[in-house]
Formats: C-alpha cells, sequence, structure tokens
C-alpha cells in the first residue's frame, strides 16, 4: 500500500456549526466543553475516524484554524485519538489572497511527498484555488468538503475509508 495522508479540519467537519436535530449518523448530538468553547459532534464519527487512522500507510494530520488546540484540548474531551498527528499552522503563510490551509497544504506535500491526499475541509467547496490544485493532481487527490451544519457524513467518510485503502 502506497503512502496517503489526510488533512482534517475540525470546524464544520468533526464540529458542526450550530448543530440540531440528529447526526448524519442517526444519533443525538454529543456536547462537550473545549477549552472555554462548547462544541457538538457525532460519537459515532470518531469512533469511525479512531479505526480509520491506524489503516496502514495512512498519515493523518491536523489542518484546521484550531492548530495545536486540537490535539491538546479537542481530542481530549471527544476521545479522538488524534493527540500524536503532526499539526500544520499559519506559521510561515503568507499574507494576501492565498488561503493559509492551502500554501500549509501544499508546503507539507511538497515536504513529505505522499503518494495521494485526502483533505477534508468545510470551506473547500468555496475555495477555487485549492479545488485548482488539486486539479493537477488529479486521482491521486480526494477532496471532501461536509456540510458545516451536519459535519462529515457516513457516506463522506467511506469515500475517504475507500479512498485511504486503495491499493491501485
Amino acid at each position: 500500500m502506497g503512502n496517503v495522508s489526510l488533512y482534517l479540519d475540525v470546524d464544520g467537519v468533526v464540529c458542526p456549526f450550530g448543530a440540531t436535530g440528529d447526526t448524519p449518523w442517526g444519533s443525538a448530538w454529543t456536547y462537550a466543553y473545549a477549552g472555554m468553547l462548547e462544541v457538538a459532534y457525532a460519537g459515532e464519527l470518531v469512533v469511525a475516524l479512531n479505526r480509520l487512522a491506524p489503516t496502514p500507510g495512512l498519515r493523518c494530520v491536523w489542518l484546521t484554524s484550531w492548530e495545536e488546540l486540537a490535539p491538546a484540548v479537542l481530542c481530549p474531551v471527544t476521545g479522538l485519538d488524534g493527540g500524536q498527528w503532526p499539526v500544520l499552522t499559519a506559521d510561515g503563510a503568507g499574507g494576501g489572497a492565498d488561503w493559509w490551509k492551502l500554501e500549509a497544504i501544499q508546503a507539507d506535500v511538497e515536504f513529505t511527498r505522499p503518494e495521494r491526499i485526502i483533505w477534508i475541509d468545510d470551506q473547500l467547496a468555496f475555495e477555487g484555488r485549492a479545488q485548482a490544485w488539486a486539479g493537477v493532481l488529479g486521482a491521486r487527490a480526494l477532496l471532501v468538503s461536509p456540510d458545516p451544519r451536519r459535519g462529515l457524513s457516513p457516506v463522506e467518510l467511506d469515500s475517504i475509508r475507500i479512498f485511504a485503502e486503495d491499493t491501485v
């Protein structure tokens, strides 16, 4: 199996904005205090991510405005086993019109040279430059942009799992 890097956002992906009703997983939302902020999340999503993360050849990376708070604060309160994942930050990202996350992932991909990437961020549907960059990568890239009010769904996670486990 080749090496795959999975880049994970928090807000709108693991923790949706303004969660109401049931989760996309069919359960009630779980709430926890992460520092000074209450977050909602689907317990089933955390379990599914914890099952996915140890996939052979898969490297999970935080790419979120939470930066170091994701492993330090979010993981302990949600049970997500991402405390040891690398964290990409806005440090060193250029100013101007470029999205810092695009600059950070490009630098990481250049440095680590994964065979394929998975980028999960609710903003991706609105970031033309990120989509264009992924388009250059073609079949080597899977971009997933969940509904920010619902977070990552079971169907989206299935496509991520299949892409991560694909040996082609």
